[in-house]
């Protein structure tokens, strides 16, 4: 039927089936804005530009539009704030133990009953530190199993953490632990999936002990990112970025959808920071990092 057959009483059907359309996919659209969040707080781990003097660091990262450079000491406090930038995520404290052993440090965590004072010696100044500065998150790790049963760490995990979460409520600071993948890069850690690490929060049932979620790191474990982060994003404090395979830049080289993850992380209502944890592999170090604050910053 052509526009010229239709009658009056046709043509005003149309017109308001038109009209209707139209309302509805404006107010399809005006949700999925509202779905989508603010813009990203762009942030990057240092210790991937290790070339680089944090002094330099900081002004690229300026320009480039982070907010935040992360995974600092408190000797590097004073410098990012000099620069108007935040540091969300602190590193972590590394004490000695029996022979000369590094406390602190990836693979001796909190799983061991026998690191708690130990890891309490140095982690209480290093929270106090932090939150003077106005850095209010702090990494923790699990440790490795060693021939530990997951449901052993878990619970010596909470024994120990138990014990800071009293100065991190008086301090307003959070400590995070990441998840990691025990696959490729960190054999034998014992929080390398996110179910294990869920479980740990709830247990403490503190707001202020969270989960780093490593998108690089889960995808190599367990993979289902999304549908991951959409679940669990409650126990979720922070994110960081890595292109699989190989923790490179995070384009079209790799098999992760930055964008879509973006997306669906913006959608949780999450307002904190991301942190772009690749290892360039191209000579322009910085031109890779500016190239993945791109790909990240949508909606």
């Amino acid at each position: 039927m052509t526009p010229q057959n239709l009658s009056r009483r046709q043509f005003g059907t149309l017109a308001s089936v038109s009209a209707i359309a139209a309302m509805l996919q404006t107010q399809i659209e005006a949700a999925d804005k509202a779905a989508g969040g603010g813009k990203v707080r762009h942030s990057a781990c240092k210790w991937c530009y290790k070339e680089l003097p944090l002094e330099d660091f900081c002004l690229a990262a300026k320009e480039i539009g982070l907010e935040s450079v992360e995974l600092l000491d408190p000797k590097d406090f004073a410098t990012v704030k000099k620069h108007g930038l935040h540091c969300a995520m602190v590193s972590f404290p590394t004490i000695e133990g029996p022979g000369g052993v590094k406390i602190g440090p990836i693979p001796k965590g909190w799983n061991r009953i026998e690191h708690h004072d130990l890891l309490v010696q140095a982690y209480e100044p290093l929270l106090k530190t932090s939150a003077e500065a106005g850095f209010k998150q702090v990494i923790c790790f699990s440790g490795n199993r060693e021939g530990m049963s997951d449901e052993q760490g878990l619970e010596n995990c909470a024994k120990g953490l138990q014990r800071l979460l009293p100065q991190c409520e008086k301090l307003g600071v959070t400590l995070v632990m990441e998840l990691l993948n025990s696959k490729v890069n960190h054999p034998d850690y014992m929080c390398d999936k996110s179910a294990w690490g869920v479980s740990l929060v709830k247990k403490l049932g503190s707001p202020h002990f969270k989960l780093l979620y490593d998108i690089y790191h889960m995808q190599i474990m367990e993979g289902d990112v999304i549908a991951t982060i959409k679940r669990e994003h409650e126990s979720f404090a922070h994110y960081h970025t890595g292109g699989v395979p190989g923790r490179a830049e995070i384009d079209e080289t790799q098999e992760l959808n930055y964008p879509a993850i973006i997306k669906a992380i913006q959608q949780t209502g999450y307002t904190g920071y991301l942190g772009q944890e690749f290892i360039p592999k191209r000579p322009d170090k910085l031109a890779s990092l500016k190239q993945g604050v791109t790909i990240c910053t949508v909606g």
